[in-house]
């Protein structure tokens, strides 16, 4: 059995230095790397340089999915398939389909939220690569942890545990997988 380097894990113990680090890294231009921390922080994806969602456009995909096939299941029902002529009324009137509209907009976008966030975040990943590594147990408890992948194309074996050093952290080691 070989092992080859999966990246480089580097240990941070306040917030404020993570944040910092995070701009230096996007600014270095590192591509394939990620911060793991124990609780939310405010504006850390911006430092990471991370992109708005696209989930609010799939989202508004759904709704006007939905809303469309309401509206078209009706008017086809209604004035084509099966007129039926009550009381003097159109074969199709918007105001009656209302309620109608409404759920089928809301189950829409729902169901496209719901499959579209399971997309966005690879839902269900079963193994990350780093989940052997000890310090990377840290991040759940008390510890922001810096990863840095080997494919990415700034990523040296030597340099970059220098770079993490500088930077202020500790506890900067080489990650294996082992490869059979």
């Amino acid at each position: 059995m070989s092992t080859t380097p999966t990246g480089i894990i580097g240990e941070f113990t306040d917030v404020n230095v993570v944040v910092q680090v995070a701009e230096k890294l996007r600014d270095a231009g590192f591509r394939k790397w990620d911060i793991y921390t124990p609780y939310p922080v405010h504006g850390l994806d911006k430092a990471m340089g991370i992109k708005r969602s696209i989930l609010t456009y799939i989202s508004f995909a759904g709704l006007c999915g939905g809303l469309t096939s309401a509206l078209g299941l009706q008017f086809w029902t209604g004035a084509v398939d099966y007129k039926l002529n009550i009381g003097g009324k159109g074969f199709f009137n918007w105001q009656f389909s209302m309620p109608i509209d409404f759920e089928l907009s809301i189950l829409g976008t729902a169901l496209f939220t719901v499959f579209g966030l399971f997309h966005l975040c690879r839902i269900p990943t079963w193994y990350n690569r780093y989940q052997d590594d000890t310090s990377f147990h840290k991040a759940t408890d008390d510890t922001f942890v810096v990863t840095i992948d080997a494919d990415d194309d700034r990523f040296s074996a030597t340099e970059t545990p220098a770079l993490l050093s500088d930077l202020g952290a500790a506890n900067v080691h080489l990650v294996h997988s082992s490869v059979e």
